[in-house]
């Protein structure tokens, strides 16, 4: 028997906004064989200054727009998340969404989500892994630019409440977008089992989708890869994203490598 691989296709923001984008992203989701899609919940008025500059990769031709204003144009209201919800259980595809603050881990709550996925950018974030702590089942908890000790940290608060250490997995990731192979590190999730004995993951930032299923090789439990329809599409993550017909092979190279992987120990087949 072999482990099975938990494949989230984070659609993140690439629906622009857009319910019928949204919905057709979790169509084309769920034909490559994804286990999960996964979306981003906020208010842009409680995550953004109204002056906040862009990241460099957010940046398009609108030059004057800023972070708050594209932001106000990619949020997805309270009724476009509960028929987001409503139609990927008519799908069976597991969906859950990232929020960003206390507000909106109530509200997914609300809508019947137990798992959590705890973006890079809310790891030192204390009243909020405590609430998650009481609130959550279980916790994907992505790491990019912490630090070990800031992990050591972020579990201590995650377990603090309800969750034990078998409730978490950790994503190695590379907060950048796209990440450049040499700064991807894979053997670090070598390093998260041997120091924290954990299920471990990988939320893959780089181009294609070679570093995926090779993290799968090195333990990866879980992988998330940004999706879109379209890399032409406007918005700051299309780019960086892999399109339908990359997460159908990524998806069947991951199959076959759990295959692959077979048992440790050594011996002659029949």
């Amino acid at each position: 028997m072999t482990n099975h691989v938990k494949i989230i296709a984070e659609i993140g923001v690439n629906h622009n906004g857009q319910l019928k984008l949204a919905l057709e992203h979790v169509d084309a989701a769920c034909e490559a064989g994804a286990d999960t899609v996964k979306f981003q919940t906020f208010d842009a008025d409680r995550l953004a200054s109204i002056h906040s500059k862009k990241a460099k990769y957010q940046e398009n031709k609108n030059l004057e727009e800023t972070q708050y204003q594209m932001l106000k144009k990619l949020e997805l209201t309270k009724n476009m998340h509960r028929e987001i919800f409503l139609y990927c259980k008519k799908k069976k595809i597991e969906c859950i969404s990232s929020g960003f603050d206390i507000a909106d881990i109530n509200f997914l709550l609300d809508l019947g989500q137990t798992v959590f996925k705890v973006p890079s950018g809310e790891i030192i974030n204390i009243p909020y892994l405590r609430h998650l702590s009481e609130k959550a089942q279980s916790i994907i908890l992505s790491t990019g630019m912490a630090t070990i000790e800031e992990i050591k940290k972020s579990l201590s608060l995650l377990t603090a409440g309800k969750l034990t250490m078998d409730d978490i997995t950790i994503l190695h990731c590379t907060s950048q977008y796209p990440a450049p192979f040499n700064e991807l590190n894979l053997n670090v999730l070598k390093s998260f089992k041997e120091i924290f004995g954990l299920n471990v993951g990988y939320s893959d930032h780089s181009l294609g989708i070679d570093a995926a299923i090779a993290s799968v090789a090195l333990g990866a439990t879980v992988i998330e890869k940004h999706f879109t329809l379209d890399k032409s599409l406007p918005g700051p993550d299309h780019k960086a994203s892999i399109d339908p017909q990359e997460l159908t092979q990524m998806v069947r190279s991951i199959r076959n490598i759990e295959i692959a992987l077979g048992e440790k120990e050594k011996k002659p087949t029949k």
